[in-house]
């Protein structure tokens, strides 16, 4: 069980980060578990976490949560997700990975300059086409988190509802890959159930120590907190982006 330590530290930080931002959890888990553990086998244990872990979340938050923009986005998810399912085996993801890591990273640069951006009344059509960039990004690089604030920040000016309604929103995209790697066989593992298992209280524990410690921080740190971590998350994928190259 000591191998097990580390994972579990990790595993905690990155659900803290979740608790208090609504998002994050994989992009700090995956980089540093990759030490230990090969990438193929942490994506999907985070995806595995991630859904009760975001249940969770959205249920300390579930009056905050704005349904109606999840079912705007819904529609453009799942069409996403199947364009995405094909497209995995078709494209070569470094420039759609560089191109959405400096959208996400000049979304919170620039919400960290000025106030933040207010809730805009945009056509149906423009739900539709996030919601597809949403599940595309989710199928093709397992974590649209980023992705899914930079939209819901221009969409919904508090902070709190911002802050619930997003994991709502990336569990539905988690879901939607989970089921293609369970039928391409990637779930069938028994060691992976197994590191799940241990790792599922660690994490429902970090959940709730970032939902206590959020609701000690005024929106306007909060919103400032998830827009730096908007920042670097961009940045790290355009590293990443990089590295592919």
């Amino acid at each position: 069980m000591q191998e097990m330590l580390y994972p579990a530290a990790v595993v905690l930080l990155g659900y803290v980060v979740l608790g208090i931002t609504g998002f994050g959890s994989a992009l700090v888990i995956v980089p540093l578990l990759a030490w230990q553990w090969p990438l193929a086998e942490i994506v999907p244990l985070v995806l595995l976490l991630d859904v009760p872990a975001s249940l969770l979340l959205g249920g300390l938050n579930l009056r905050h949560v704005n349904f109606a923009e999840l079912r705007r986005l819904l529609p453009g998810m799942v069409a996403g997700a199947l364009i995405g399912l094909w497209l995995s085996s078709q494209l070569d993801s470094r420039w759609p990975l560089l191109a959405l890591g400096l959208y996400v990273a000049a979304v919170g640069a620039q919400a960290l300059r000025g106030t933040p951006p207010q809730r805009q009344q945009l056509p149906a059509p423009m739900a539709y086409a996030a919601g597809g960039a949403i599940g595309l990004v989710e199928m093709l690089f397992g974590t649209a988190g980023p992705l899914v604030v930079a939209w819901l920040s221009r969409r919904l000016p508090d902070v709190l509802a911002l802050r619930a309604t997003t994991p709502v929103v990336i569990t539905v995209g988690a879901c939607a890959v989970l089921l293609t790697m369970g039928a391409a066989g990637r779930l069938s593992q028994g060691e992976l159930w197994l590191r799940w298992l241990v790792l599922l209280a660690v994490a429902g524990v970090g959940v709730v120590t970032g939902h206590h410690w959020a609701r000690r921080v005024s929106p306007d740190v909060l919103r400032k907190i998830i827009c730096a971590l908007l920042v670097v998350s961009g940045l790290t994928l355009v590293a990443h982006a990089v590295q592919l190259g």
